[in-house]
């Protein structure tokens, strides 16, 4: 009985750890989901990725902080001020290096990073901070299994969020737009799509997935200027994982690397999180170097 009892348990723990870990690959979803848009419409490679999701943690914790707005009503405050700010580093920094050289976009994305994490220091300061979660500790007890509530309700949020992205890209004529852009821009050009355009929203939509995934980390977990740059790291490697271009590949390399990452702390301890998510990396494109959905060039 005992030993029943002590199996019991750990099968709980690990459930509890399974849930976790897709509530955290759903953020991961949202990032790797935005990026890959941006990378596969503008070809721009932008490392501050993150420091956007960082941004948007600050913005939702603000406004529900300082104005009282519900929690997760403030999802919506941050991706609307992403898409913003994403509007605005389209026009006045990336639009002025968009097709020169790479080193370019590179060097003006590492100058972001520092001009983000600096400005957000100065407006919120260097300490730890949470957005106000009234879902904390509450959740629906199965056996010994507890089901919070708030990773149920993010898990929630993603999927309609990906399935109103989902309607976007293929039943609105600016996401056909985005997709003929994808694939050939100048040909696009010459059919009458207005680029400019689609260049301005696919980086507003990009930055406001990011908003959204600062939102629900800064709900789920407590964050600081910091946090935007493994974020980043890992969502390159989502994209990588899942396939280039593909948001299919976004979301399955998301999940696969929350729960990477949420079994590697339960069974080896913390130090192993980020070891196993890219060791999973690796194991995936030595296998299949186009990665899980990638298709194979020509």
């Amino acid at each position: 009985m005992v030993r029943n009892r002590s199996v019991e348990l750990a099968m709980s723990g690990i459930i509890e750890t399974l849930l976790w870990g897709i509530a955290n690959g759903c953020i991961y979803i949202l990032l790797a989901t935005g990026l890959n848009i941006i990378f596969g419409v503008m070809k721009l490679v932008n490392f501050a990725h993150g420091q956007l999701l960082m941004i948007g943690a600050y913005v939702a914790f603000s406004v529900s902080t300082a104005f009282g707005l519900n929690t997760y009503l403030s999802i919506l405050v941050a991706m609307a001020a992403m898409a913003l700010v994403g509007v605005a580093l389209e026009r006045l920094t990336f639009r002025r290096v968009l097709g020169t050289d790479k080193l370019n976009e590179i060097f003006v994305s590492l100058g972001l990073i520092y001009v983000f994490e600096n400005a957000a220091v100065l407006l919120w300061g260097n300490k730890l901070k949470q957005i106000p979660n009234p879902l904390q500790g509450e959740g629906l007890l199965l056996g010994d299994v507890l089901i919070g509530y708030d990773r149920l309700l993010a898990i929630l949020i993603v999927a309609v969020i990906l399935a109103a992205l989902f309607i976007l890209l293929k039943k609105t004529k600016i996401g056909l737009a985005m997709r003929a852009t994808s694939q050939k821009s100048e040909t696009s050009m010459l059919m009458g799509v207005n680029i400019e355009k689609v260049y301005i929203f696919t980086f507003a939509l990009g930055a406001a997935l990011a908003g959204a995934a600062g939102a629900l980390y800064g709900i789920l977990l407590p964050f600081n200027p910091g946090i935007g740059a493994l974020p980043t790291i890992k969502a390159f490697a989502i994209i990588m994982l899942g396939g280039l271009g593909s948001i299919p590949g976004a979301v399955v390399g998301g999940l696969l690397y929350g729960i990477a990452e949420t079994m590697a702390v339960y069974f080896l301890g913390g130090i192993w999180q980020d070891a196993i998510a890219f060791a999973l990396l690796i194991i995936v494109l030595v296998i299949k170097p186009t990665g899980l959905f990638g298709e194979k060039g020509e």
